[in-house]
Order: structure tokens, then C-alpha cells, then sequence
């Protein structure tokens, strides 16, 4: 348990499961794994969770359960927004459902706390709370053995205290991994778009299918607005309004960070930003990583009267990215990063901060 992070959307980590596996392009440069290969290869709770490759230590797939920080939420009174395994994932393949059910016990004994659950792994944590929603209620042991067994109460699952989330880097993962968190039963769900590594569209992913009382009557489903994805009413009612109501309720984006980090194109950040406003989801904007935005010609030069032929040169110290003749990410766009570390490259986009939190369910 880390009582403090540099994580600016929460207050602590509670590594309860430690170890993963490479699952998707996000994974590539996974700070936890890592770390697990480096600093804390020696650590009881890391030891042999990696194995040495060229491009670094890599998760061998093997997980740990930390039995020693599974109660400390428990003794800790002062409310706190808490993300649970950090270094590892709660709904891995390799993680029994018993361990969960621990985990699950202790988040519902301490409604003081808000516990922020993130997987790359949606389907897993989706049949498995659909399951024990449904299900029986079962006894969980807490902690060493000295707090005895809790009666885990499935029918009340999750508990509203809980937000489940899913990482999603790029279009592909989010039509992938989105389906699956709508289908979770939870009192928040939410996004981590970090690293984003391309485009994200939300549009028929954002909102909750809601039917519009007449729809019948016009033979088939209201309408879908193809600009911002919603559905409006029907012809036959006599409200004009959208249908449908937001399925996610936070979304989180950010750039990578460390060696080997990736830039973010910043029509990406920007587009995941509009798309929350225009559905009135929070969004957060948490760090644009190791790389800055240098040059936005449509900025800084509208009139394109400026000559970059020999500006921008990668001259193999990988300081600036010099995109395809000057082209940009994508397009006719010319966007030029700089790399400048995370700390000088800040968190703020066009000029200002995104803080949005959801409300507490």
C-alpha cells in the first residue's frame, strides 16, 4: 500500500495483485513491469514476476497475491481515492475469482473510500461480477487470518464506492474493450486513455441505448445523429430531445512517459476533450508525457509562409519528431513534438487544466 503517488487522479495504490502479462500496444513500455524487472527484482512481491529481454524485463504472466496490504484499507479512516493494483491487473487470467472475492470484501467494508478498479481485461471482470451478482453470497477471508471471513454480499455487487474502469490507447481497443465495460454492472464506469497512441471516436460507444417510447410507431429505432453519435426523438413524439444518457462517467487521457515513450498527437487529447463536454462527461487531462507540442502550423503559421525544410531534424538524439516530410501524425496537418521529459512537458491543454472528477455515486 502506497499512502501517496504521483498519480494526479488518486491519493494512494493498493497492490494487492502484483504481475501481468503483454496484452496490447499500451503494455510496450508498462512503468510497472518495468520496475518489477529493475528496482524491485529483489522485492518478495516482485521477485520473478519478469524475465530479462533485448527490449527489457518483461511479465512473464506469473501474478502474486500481497496478503500483507490486504487489510490496510481497513485502518485507514481519513477517506482516500485509492487505485487498486497499480501493478498488476485485478481481472487477469491467472488471478482466481477467490482473490477478487477478497478484494471485493475489503472495498465494501470501507465506504470512506473510493477505489479506482482499472483492466485491460473488461470481459474477465464483467462475467465475473455479472456471476456473483447473481450468485450466492460467499465468505472472504480478510487480511493474515486475524480479521476472520466476511459474508460478501453478491446480491448488493459492486459496491457504490467501487468505479470499474478499462484502458483503452487506441480506436481498436476501445471498440475491443468499451462493449464489455457497458455491460459490467457498476455505480461508475470510466476510461484511461493513457498512453493514447491514436484517435479514440466514442460516438455509439458513449451513451446508454434508451428507446424512445414511440419508436414503433415509426417502424424502426429513433434516429442516430451521425455528428454526435446520440439518438433523437422519433417524429412522432412531440420531444426533440436526445434519448439517450451517458454510459461512461469519467474519462481519463494522457501521454506516455519514460525511455521509450511515445508521442500524442494533440488532436487526439483535444478529441476526446470535446467529445466529454458535448455528452457532459468529466474528463481529466492527466500529462501530455515526455513529449511538448513545438509547432502547430494551423497555430502558428495559418498563412504557411514559413519554411521548415531544415528545422525539426532528428539527428539521432531523438529530441524533435520529424514526421514524414513535415506531414504531421496524419494528413496535411504539420504538427511537430518536442521531447522534453514529462515534468517540463506539463498537463495543460491549450492552456488550461482538466480536473473532472464523477460525481460520487
Amino acid at each position: 500500500m502506497s499512502d501517496g503517488t504521483k498519480i494526479e487522479w488518486t491519493d494512494a495504490t493498493w497492490n494487492v495483485v502484483n504481475g501481468c502479462s503483454v496484452t496490447s500496444p499500451g503494455c510496450t513500455n508498462c512503468y510497472a513491469m518495468k520496475l518489477a524487472g529493475t528496482r524491485l527484482k529483489n522485492h518478495p512481491s516482485r521477485a520473478g514476476l519478469t524475465q530479462d529481454t533485448k527490449a527489457g524485463p518483461v511479465w512473464t504472466g506469473e501474478v502474486r497475491f500481497n496478503d500483507k496490504v490486504l487489510s490496510d484499507p481497513l485502518r485507514w479512516k481519513r477517506p482516500r481515492m485509492i487505485f487498486v493494483c497499480a501493478h498488476g491487473d485485478l481481472f487477469h487470467e491467472n488471478v482466481p475469482d477467490e482473490w477478487i472475492d477478497r478484494v471485493f470484501a475489503v472495498m465494501a467494508l470501507c465506504p470512506q473510500h473510493v477505489f479506482q478498479l482499472l483492466t485491460k481485461r473488461p470481459e474477465r471482470m464483467c462475467e465475473y461480477l455479472s456471476r456473483r451478482k447473481a450468485g450466492k453470497p460467499v465468505q472472504a477471508p480478510l487480511g493474515d487470518g486475524t480479521l476472520g471471513y466476511h459474508p460478501f454480499n453478491c446480491e448488493v455487487l459492486p459496491p457504490s464506492n467501487v468505479w470499474l474502469g478499462t484502458s483503452v490507447e487506441d480506436q481498436a481497443r476501445a471498440d475491443e474493450r468499451i462493449p464489455h465495460l457497458l455491460a459490467t454492472p457498476a455505480a461508475v464506469r470510466w476510461l484511461s486513455c493513457e498512453p493514447l497512441l491514436g484517435p479514440v471516436d466514442l460516438s455509439g460507444l458513449m451513451f446508454r441505448d434508451v428507446e424512445c417510447p414511440n419508436w414503433e410507431m415509426e417502424g424502426s429505432q429513433p434516429p442516430v445523429d451521425p455528428e454526435t453519435g446520440q439518438q433523437e426523438c422519433c417524429s412522432s413524439c412531440d420531444w426533440t430531445g436526445i434519448v439517450g444518457e451517458p454510459a461512461i462517467d469519467w474519462i481519463v487521457a494522457g501521454g506516455e512517459s519514460g525511455p521509450g515513450a511515445r508521442p500524442m498527437h494533440p488532436d487526439w487529447a483535444r478529441a476526446l476533450r470535446d467529445q466529454c463536454a458535448a455528452a457532459d462527461v468529466p474528463f481529466f487531462f492527466k500529462q501530455w508525457g515526455d513529449w511538448e507540442l513545438s509547432l502547430d502550423r494551423e497555430r502558428d503559421d495559418p498563412d504557411w509562409r514559413a519554411d521548415y525544410s531544415n528545422d525539426y531534424v532528428d539527428r539521432g538524439k531523438s529530441r524533435w519528431l520529424n514526421i514524414e516530410g513535415g506531414r504531421g501524425f496524419h494528413g496535411d496537418r504539420f504538427v511537430v513534438m518536442r521531447r522534453v521529459g514529462k515534468k517540463a512537458a506539463g498537463r495543460l491543454l491549450d492552456g488550461r487544466t482538466h480536473d473532472a472528477m464523477p460525481r460520487r455515486a
